[in-house]
This record gives C-alpha cells, sequence and structure tokens, in this order.
C-alpha cells in the first residue's frame, strides 16, 4: 500500500478489497491510522458474485490449468498463453442478467366445418 500512496500523491485513495483477514489485520488497521487518506472499503460478505474477476479466474483456470502438470516455468507460460487466446476468440460482451427467453411461436389455431 506504501506503493500505491508513493504513486499517488495527491487525492483520497479507496482501496477496495475482499474480507481476508489479512486485508483486516492489526498490522494494516495500524497502518492505516497513520495514512488517513486511504481508505479501505470491503466487498460485502456473500456478495463475491458481484466480482466478475472471480467468475473469470474460474473459467480461465478450468481452461489453462485443470488438470495438467507443468515441468518448468515456460509450459505454465504456455498454458497461459494458449487458454488466453482461446478465451478471447469466443469472447462476447458481457450482458448482466439473465437472457430474455426466446419468442415462442404461436399454434396453429384450425376450424374444422363438419
Amino acid at each position: 500500500m506504501q506503493q500505491v500512496e508513493d504513486a499517488n500523491p495527491d487525492g483520497e485513495i479507496w482501496i477496495v478489497t475482499d474480507n481476508l483477514s489479512s486485508h483486516n489485520s492489526l498490522s494494516t488497521r495500524t497502518w492505516l491510522e497513520d495514512h488517513p487518506r486511504i481508505h479501505h472499503a470491503f466487498i460485502p460478505v456473500g456478495a463475491c458474485w458481484l466480482n466478475l474477476q472471480e467468475g473469470w479466474w474460474r473459467i480461465f483456470r478450468k481452461a489453462a490449468l485443470a488438470g495438467r502438470s507443468f515441468a518448468n516455468p515456460d509450459d505454465i507460460a504456455y498454458a497461459n498463453a494458449l487458454a488466453t487466446s482461446q478465451l478471447n476468440s469466443r469472447a462476447k460482451p458481457w450482458i448482466w442478467g439473465r437472457p430474455t427467453p426466446p419468442t415462442r411461436r404461436l399454434r396453429r389455431r384450425y376450424m374444422y366445418r363438419v
């Protein structure tokens, strides 16, 4: 956090994190008290679905890392590059919410004459 503060000498700084215990430790709270222009905001408990990074990371981890073993860092870098290019090739804009249901075709109405 000291590097963030040094890189941004003016104005207030808001840091948004999850509720990990290290983000709320005594040393972190003490440091924040000594730096009043830095504010710490937490994502609400149970609201991890609001963080789109979590969903992306799950998809990426499944595409690049699941079920594989790597012999060296070059193998990991190759798997990451391959998964990234595959995910980017089928990327679409994110639309929040449920998609609209398809329109149902009306059934034909028959009139029978006797």
